[in-house]
């Protein structure tokens, strides 16, 4: 017999419990057999954070948000409250996420912190017995996206990135009529994004922000001083911490370019720019141009992080070409034209948000991506983003920026997860050193 909530309550009200139970959710979920609802754990506050939360919320049916973990307390605390308020019911709190993975009744948590920490503390989630939801890029270089390969085949649980466009209904429809003949054989798919990024100017030592933890922030990568053009989002354009914009928002286009042409690693990567528009403490480019060459087929990467100039009327998106046609397709829908130009299909997403700056991500797509990760964890449904694909555009994307940090062209072995071939140097780049006691192991 299903037993409801209000008739579990009435009962206990009545005296004629038969057990001796808190009223707590928590003890409402282990003894009503409710353990179908996941206990989920959200770390990393900031604004990916909010869309993790409202993808929760979307998916409360199959959920619950039991720890939320921030490294920041005023930033915990203001989450904290914004689950209580959507979910319901408060979550418990940390600064280390430590602390999170040592709660047994945890089922999975979700990670979106800067990318330094995606890999590493995915693997201390995987190691604790947790499904893990990481966001792009899941990995800070090469080595550590092969790692954590390993990882998920040893501890054999559901680890999906957050590449969100492969929940896209719409997405999932053309890349299958692409792979159907509908515009031919495919053959190149070029990608962009752009944006008006503000330059971050020269960061001065500062005394750390009271309630921030400064070490736990910084976690395995190696020791800085705290400077105050860091926090909360210029983490991303400095190397030890970052990937610069390649692979911020490059993953997503990228990830559905070579899906639709159905390729994995390339054998050549080349890539050029600079930081032109600004000069700063910036130490990406903000312009960048990337080619992956294959045996037949061509992918590129146009990226202009600080020049707003559109293409195709979209601040990011990707086309594809083929012998007989071609498809440009973004988040907010897709467009068919023939071989001259003619469009011949389109469907739009009715949405009032321009890609760029909707920096929380808070969609439909993020929701039916956290709903297949459930899924998955409950009813063992295939992720549409597990590592073993995730990993491909995030590696190509970091070779790019190998190619970029030492000017040169890298010859790859796509047998062999992308590995460079005859070229040292660029090899000095396909790891990262690790503060002392912080390296990820399996």
């Amino acid at each position: 017999m299903t037993i409801t909530r209000r008739q579990f309550l009435d009962t206990l009200a009545a005296g004629a419990a038969t057990l001796a139970v808190s009223t707590t959710a928590k003890s409402y979920s282990q003894i009503l057999g409710a353990n179908d609802r996941l206990n989920f754990a959200v770390i990393g506050l900031h604004g990916r954070g909010y869309a993790h939360l409202s993808s929760l919320k979307a998916n409360q049916s199959a959920v619950r948000i039991t720890h939320v973990c921030d490294v920041d307390t005023n930033t915990l605390a203001k989450f904290a409250a914004a689950t209580q308020q959507m979910m319901g019911t408060a979550p418990a709190t940390s600064q280390d996420f430590r602390r999170v993975l040592d709660q047994k009744d945890v089922d999975a948590i979700t990670i979106a912190t800067p990318d330094h920490w995606h890999t590493p503390m995915a693997i201390y989630g995987l190691k604790a017995g947790k499904n893990v939801y990481v966001e792009k890029p899941c990995s800070h270089n090469p080595a550590e996206g092969a790692l954590l390969l390993q990882a998920v085949a040893k501890y054999d649980k559901q680890v999906q990135m957050g590449t969100q466009q492969r929940s896209s209904p719409h997405t999932i429809e053309i890349v299958e009529k692409i792979h159907s003949g509908l515009i031919g054989r495919p053959y190149y798919a070029s990608a962009w994004y752009v944006n008006t990024r503000k330059p971050i100017g020269y960061g001065k030592p500062a005394s750390v922000p009271a309630q921030l933890d400064w070490d736990l922030w910084q976690g395995p990568a190696p020791r800085q001083q705290y400077k105050d053009n860091v926090q909360p989002y210029n983490w991303h354009w400095f190397r030890v911490w970052g990937t610069g914009e390649t692979l911020n928002n490059g993953t997503h286009e990228i990830d559905v370019c070579r899906w639709a042409l159905g390729v994995d690693y390339p054998n050549r990567v080349t890539a050029a720019g600079g930081r032109y528009a600004y000069k700063d403490d910036w130490q990406f480019y903000d312009t960048l141009v990337t080619s992956f060459e294959y045996d037949d087929k061509l992918i590129s990467w146009d990226n202009k992080s600080c020049q707003g100039m559109r293409l195709y009327n979209r601040d990011r998106g990707s086309t594809i070409m083929g012998t007989d046609g071609s498809v440009i397709v973004d988040r907010d829908g897709y467009e068919v034209y023939d071989l001259n130009g003619k469009k011949t299909d389109e469907f739009r997403v009715n949405t009032q948000k321009t890609s760029s700056s909707d920096l929380i991500g808070a969609d439909s797509m993020t929701d039916a991506h956290f709903a297949n990760f459930i899924a998955a964890i409950q009813k063992g449904e295939a992720l549409r983003a597990p590592i073993s694909i995730g990993n491909v555009a995030v590696t190509m994307l970091q070779l790019s920026n190998i190619a970029w940090f030492v000017q040169r062209e890298l010859d790859l072995d796509p047998s062999n997860g992308g590995n460079i071939l005859n070229d040292p140097g660029a090899m000095k780049y396909w790891a990262r050193e690790y503060e002392k006691g912080w390296e990820p192991t399996i």
